[in-house]
């Protein structure tokens, strides 16, 4: 099946700039942000403060950048160490870090299915005073968790592990990549999702849509000691205003949106659910990420993806037996079924080169035994 439309189900994080952002930025009243003079900029950080319910708000290059920029403020002694699970984004996705630039040490506690981590191993995973272990000054949690399929952190759990850190004088920051995903998955309003926390890092680029850019919240002293760390690793910008008038739009206009995006996950879990070659749980999806598994050895996410991707929809592996597909808001119901029709010919397609292969093998075998 040939198609000029692409599907591109990579990540919510290939959006392209709507016009109405395209235009913003166009239009954007800009001057030097390093010399804190950007009126753009500094309007999208009080907006996006308030509306997380902090005192501040830092428009940062990248989700990484904001991360790393959050556990170095918190943790400003170099052997400090930071509780985070070991399937998180900052762990696992982030190049080591807070360790290689910011001497921060990891202790991992193990991520359930759901994105958690249980209580009882966080509160034994923080250190007692000895002078052979690194000190414990932060937890860190992800919310939506990318690696767990999308799964929402809900409040009462986040205020939990929000009153341990505080019981143990830690700090608790929240990777908040897809935290507004969260919030309409939970209905809970973000700022009361993310009250426990001492900061959070927010991502515009994915499914908020905006071309680039997160920005970091918490306290007025956290931002202050976020820009010092924000110059020294790059991240300063000139006229960053452009950003962030795209940023700024992609809040007001992608928001309302979110919702439908889940709702398209399901329709496309239900959709892989009836292909026999495959296991998903449709009703594990809460916001824009499937996560599918592949029963039959003949088909490998690699192949499955070069066959999609010869049909114009784009995806890749998660495992070496799983796929991963992202919703976002450029990807209509139409698309959705496009895709369920491409995946079925793909699986089709490999199920009959397989079975050609096999019979040429055999073929082969006998004839080498005839001789």
């Amino acid at each position: 099946m040939a198609s000029k439309v692409v599907v591109d189900l990579r990540s919510d994080t290939v959006t392209k700039p709507s016009e109405a952002m395209r235009a913003a930025m166009a239009a954007a009243d800009v001057d030097d942000d390093v010399l804190g003079a950007d009126p753009t900029a500094q309007r999208f950080e009080a907006e996006m403060a308030a509306l997380m319910g902090k005192e501040a708000a830092l428009f940062v290059p990248s989700g990484t950048m904001g991360n790393l920029i959050s556990v170095l403020v918190h943790c400003d002694v170099r052997g400090s160490e930071a509780i985070l699970g070991d399937n998180s984004h900052i762990h696992v996705y982030e190049n080591g870090g807070i360790s290689t630039i910011g001497g921060v040490h990891p202790k991992t506690v193990p991520n359930n299915p759901d994105g958690t981590m249980d209580i009882d191993k966080i509160v034994a995973a923080i250190r007692h005073p000895d002078l052979h272990y690194p000190t414990t000054r932060l937890i860190c949690l992800e919310n939506t968790h990318g690696n767990c399929g999308g799964k929402c952190l809900s409040v009462e759990y986040i205020d939990k592990v929000g009153e341990i850190a505080k019981s143990h004088g830690l700090k608790l920051h929240i990777d908040g990549a897809r935290i507004f995903n969260a919030s309409v998955a939970l209905g809970v309003p973000v700022d009361r999702l993310v009250k426990a926390a001492d900061s959070v890092s927010v991502c515009l680029s994915k499914g908020l849509g905006a071309p680039v850019g997160s920005v970091i919240v918490g306290s007025k002293a956290f931002i202050d000691r976020a820009k010092i760390l924000r110059k020294t690793l790059g991240g300063g910008m000139r006229q960053v205003g452009v950003l962030c008038a795209a940023a700024h739009v992609a809040v007001r206009d992608t928001l309302p949106k979110l919702a439908d995006d889940h709702r398209k996950a399901k329709v496309l879990a239900e959709g892989l659910k009836k292909i026999e070659q495959f296991t998903v749980d449709s009703g594990s999806v809460e916001t824009n990420m499937v996560f599918f598994d592949i029963l039959d050895p003949r088909i490998s996410p690699d192949k499955l993806c070069q066959a999609l991707e010869e049909r114009n929809v784009l995806a890749m592996p998660a495992s070496s037996t799983s796929i991963r597909f992202v919703l976002h808001y450029q990807i209509s119901d139409s698309d959705v079924q496009y895709a369920l029709t491409c995946v079925e010919e793909a699986v089709e397609e490999l199920l009959n080169d397989s079975t050609k292969f096999e019979h040429l093998t055999n073929g082969a075998t006998r004839s080498s035994y005839g001789h």
